[in-house]
């Protein structure tokens, strides 16, 4: 296997543990569990973290990498990176916002920042995996 697509795959990995992570944060906050939530918070922000590096990494070393489908697949493939991209653009201030509002336990505006963070952070990671599975599998 190209070292491109072990970092592709490294990359989906954390994606995906990104997401993972949030769900069961979110799970713990409405069960009252602070510090269950907040460990997974981190987790998640870890994840991310070491998603980015690893995508740095690949575009460095690489390019990009295109996607092989063609007709109205190919539309739908490029409509889902779009909002993908642009979800991952504007998350990264509402994610850090966020967590330095949790973090100064000033919960009342945490809370409103995450109910804006929360399901954009989500949408990047769950279509980063998408977006990794349709460049590297497609054709099934």
């Amino acid at each position: 296997m190209e070292t491109s697509h072990v970092l592709a795959i490294a990359s989906a990995v954390c994606n995906g543990a990104a997401a993972a992570a949030m769900l069961t944060a979110r799970a713990r906050i409405r069960r009252g569990d602070r510090q269950g939530h907040r460990r997974g918070m981190l987790t998640a922000v870890g994840a991310s973290c070491v998603f980015l590096v690893f995508y740095l990494t690949r575009m460095a070393l690489f390019g990009d990498r295109h996607f092989q489908g063609t007709g109205g697949v190919r539309v739908a493939y490029l409509i889902l990176l779009a909002t993908h991209v642009l979800a991952a653009m504007a998350v990264v201030p509402l994610v850090l916002r966020s967590l330095y509002l949790g973090l100064r336990a000033r919960f009342d505006k945490h809370r409103a920042w995450a109910r804006i963070a929360y399901p954009v952070w989500l949408y990047v990671s769950v279509t980063g995996v998408v977006v990794y599975a349709l460049l590297y599998h497609w054709p099934v």
